[in-house]
């Protein structure tokens, strides 16, 4: 039987070098979130596979090529690249040449990220690398979407701030598997259990069979023979699962002193992880900041663009729509503005979202519906505009 997965795979030919990849995409239902943070970062996501729990989600985000290193969002504009005549005509030969020219060089951002690329090892720090080159692709065009940067690097800072809540990732990663090695010999067990009920069962029915009133005295005496041999073929089988039980036992002993010396080894050995020929993936990227100023090494940088694309992208009104778009991306700049210190900025925007949201749920008052999330958002603004006049005060 095949291993159940998180993921379904969906091949995409890439628009730059016609490789076809094959693209993993989470499975609805496959882990959960247990909230949000005030700025949208889903907090405490666990995962349905224990393996996976390292693993942000957001590291299926964006689709990398495995030759040419060309990134995208994995979303159906992506999907359906070759039959979006706008990025055909007007989008993929800019991205291409300027693509292609970053490949023609050894040491190029392109390749240093590309090449950095280590799922297996380094799950969410390659989440954050393909990211960074889904943004450095997006901006190969001269109209590019400020909008889409913006998410790009909103959900980079999301990445740093889930990254600190595990120390060391590897071991997070062992410590899922070892859930999950447990988690299959229970099923085992039970699978165990489950047989010898049947075999119970199927040798109390074949007893039954032999003491009905419902066949003739010369058919039972037929018959009888078969008792015997029902009898002794089912307390074979009782006998095997009781030597099977025996090697069950044993190989918890195994599973269990796995777990053991597994956890306590991670423990002792945890420590900041090398990333390639550097000492932290931290001076890796700070390393390539110095050929592109795109790069981002810890959560504050992050936001501090994606508030810049942000307010980018509201002030030309490009890819935001009137109502809800609109508000939440209002609200967005506010508490990202307050997150990085820029407090004045947060008064403006929070005072504009509060405003704005307050108009829209009365235009709509009668659509309860329609004016759900401008009212989630709203108490938001209030909640976030109080604690950012706070910090205006007390500055």
């Amino acid at each position: 039987m095949a291993t159940e997965s998180p993921f379904f795979l969906s091949k995409v030919e890439c628009p730059i070098c016609k490789t076809i990849n094959e693209f993993e995409t989470v499975k609805v239902g496959s882990y959960v979130e247990e909230g949000r943070d005030t700025d949208f970062c889903p907090q405490k996501i666990k995962w349905r596979f224990p393996k996976y729990q390292s693993y942000n989600p957001l590291v299926f985000f964006v689709a990398t090529c495995s030759n040419c290193y060309y990134s995208h969002e994995f979303n159906k504009s992506f999907k359906e690249w070759k039959s979006d005549t706008n990025f055909r005509t007007y989008r993929l030969k800019a991205t291409k040449d300027v693509h292609l020219d970053q490949l023609a060089v050894s040491d190029s951002v392109v390749k240093q990220l590309g090449e950095a690329i280590d799922l297996s090892r380094f799950p969410n720090e390659s989440a954050i690398l393909k990211l960074h080159l889904a943004i450095f692709d997006e901006q190969a065009f001269d109209h590019h979407s400020k909008l889409d940067i913006g998410r790009y690097y909103l959900r980079i800072g999301w990445l740093f701030r889930g990254m600190e809540s595990f120390a060391d990732p590897l071991q997070a990663a062992m410590q899922g598997m070892l859930t999950d090695l447990k988690a299959r010999y229970q099923a085992l067990w039970g699978a165990m259990e489950q047989t010898r009920d049947s075999v119970g069962m199927f040798s109390e029915y074949a007893d039954a069979m032999f003491n009905t009133e419902d066949i003739t005295a010369d058919l039972k005496s037929q018959l009888l023979p078969f008792k015997e041999r029902f009898h002794t073929a089912c307390k074979g089988v009782s006998d095997s699962l009781d030597t099977t039980n025996h090697q069950l036992n044993a190989l918890n002993d195994v599973v269990t002193e796995f777990r053991s010396i597994s956890v306590s080894s991670n423990a002792e050995g945890s420590s900041a992880p090398v990333f390639g020929n550097y000492g932290s993936f931290g001076q890796f990227l700070s390393n390539l900041k110095t050929s592109w100023d795109g790069i981002v090494t810890n959560e504050h940088e992050a936001l501090e663009k994606a508030v810049i694309n942000y307010r980018a992208a509201y002030t030309e009104g490009r890819g935001i729509a009137q109502g809800n778009q609109q508000i939440q991306a209002s609200y967005l700049i506010a508490e990202l503005s307050r997150r990085i210190g820029d407090h004045e900025k947060a008064k403006e925007f929070f005072n504009s979202t509060i405003k704005n949201g307050q108009e829209y749920i009365y235009r709509n008052r009668n659509d309860k519906s329609r004016t759900a999330l401008a009212r989630k958002i709203l108490e938001l603004a209030i909640e976030q505009g109080k604690k950012n006049m706070k910090a205006i005060k007390s500055a």
